[in-house]
């Protein structure tokens, strides 16, 4: 694939390589010459230096015939813009753009753009790390919105139909393993004491099930 990467600081440098790594032909772009000291000696992409809101510029890495574009720069409104006139003016199929700050996430949302935001799912992540018993992610779909976790069934939960202990629309069991092996669930299945149930859950979905494993323990 032919793939463009604007930005060239940590995150579009270590991309940059991985992508060249994998056999893509990769063209970065950034504003200043001086961040391509951040890709590896070994790198063979190609690097174009100027203003990506120029469109010389675009033009010159490939925008034409790219097969995909990552806007990973830390100015969220230049990532909204290159991502939406690439999409727009140039027909590029694959987009995806970096969220620096959270709080403007809205702006790439607006625009329908596929969004990574590292912030927000690293915060969320390192929550989750600190914080996890009984309870454990995974998976994590999209930023964090969706994510799988194994859930250990207590003693107290002993002897319970399932239905009873998730029977939220925000948090929904998708397998339960018995002795290693697993099955597919029903709300009217009979868990035992370490039984692992897979369930797939929004953050407020898991919230609610991590208030009822704690309120078990104190059983």
């Amino acid at each position: 694939m032919n793939i463009i990467v604007v930005g060239c600081g940590r995150v579009g440098s270590e991309l940059a390589y991985a992508l060249y790594q994998s056999g893509h032909k990769v063209t970065v772009v950034d504003i200043n010459p001086d961040a391509f000291a951040n890709l590896p000696s070994d790198f063979r992409g190609r690097t174009v230096a100027g203003d990506v809101l120029t469109p010389d510029v675009l033009q010159r890495a490939g925008i034409e015939q790219a097969d995909a574009l990552a806007a990973v720069t830390p100015d969220d409104a230049v990532n909204a813009v290159v991502a939406h006139t690439s999409r727009t003016a140039y027909d590029v199929p694959t987009i995806v753009v970096r969220d620096y700050d959270p709080r403007k996430r809205g702006l790439h949302e607006a625009f329908g753009l596929q969004v990574v935001s590292p912030s927000a799912w690293g915060a969320q992540r390192i929550e989750e790390l600190l914080s996890e018993g009984a309870l454990r992610t995974v998976f994590s779909s999209g930023n964090g919105e969706v994510e799988l976790y194994e859930v250990a069934i207590p003693a107290a939960w002993n002897g319970m139909r399932l239905g009873d202990l998730i029977d939220s629309p925000e948090c929904r069991a998708v397998s339960l393993t018995r002795a290693g092996r697993a099955s597919l669930p029903s709300a009217d299945d009979v868990v035992q004491t370490d039984d692992v149930v897979l369930v797939s859950a929004t953050r407020k979905g898991i919230q609610m099930l991590q208030k009822r494993l704690e309120q078990a323990k104190e059983r």
